[in-house]
C-alpha cells in the first residue's frame, strides 16, 4: 500500500492509497494458485521462469509459494493457511492475558501487603 497525491483528469488534486486507479486488481482462484506453486518445483524451483509461464507477476508467484512453504506443505491452500494464521493470533491472544494475569496477581498481592 502507498499513499500518493495525484491529479485528475481535470487537474483537481486526488489522494489515495492502494493501487493505481487505472490498474485493474487480478484475483485468481485457489486451484491456479496450487498449479502455479506446484508448477514451481517443475521448473527445479526457479520462480521467475513459472512467472513468466503463467502470465503474472513474479512476486505474485512468489508470495503464494512463501505461504505454501508457511504452512509446511507444498501446495497452496488457503483454508490451511487461514487455521494458521488463526492459531497465530490466538497465540498472541493466550500471551497477552497471560501477562495481564500475572501484572494483577501482582497487584493483588501488593495491595493485600498494604493493608497489613
Amino acid at each position: 500500500m502507498f499513499r500518493r497525491n495525484r491529479r485528475d483528469k481535470l487537474g483537481k488534486l486526488s489522494i489515495f492509497t492502494g493501487v493505481y486507479h487505472d490498474q485493474e486488481i487480478r484475483t485468481y482462484s485457489t486451484e491456479f494458485k496450487a498449479e502455479g506453486v506446484k508448477k514451481i518445483a517443475d521448473n527445479d524451483g526457479n520462480i521467475s521462469a513459472t512467472a513468466k509461464q503463467l502470465g503474472i507477476a513474479m512476486q505474485t508467484l512468489s508470495n503464494w509459494h512463501n505461504k505454501a512453504k508457511l504452512a509446511g506443505t507444498a501446495r497452496y491452500d488457503p483454508e490451511l493457511i487461514a487455521v494458521i494464521e488463526e492459531n497465530k493470533r490466538l497465540k498472541r491472544q493466550l500471551k497477552v492475558a497471560e501477562e495481564e494475569r500475572e501484572i494483577l496477581k501482582k497487584a493483588t498481592a501488593y495491595f493485600a501487603n498494604e493493608e497489613r
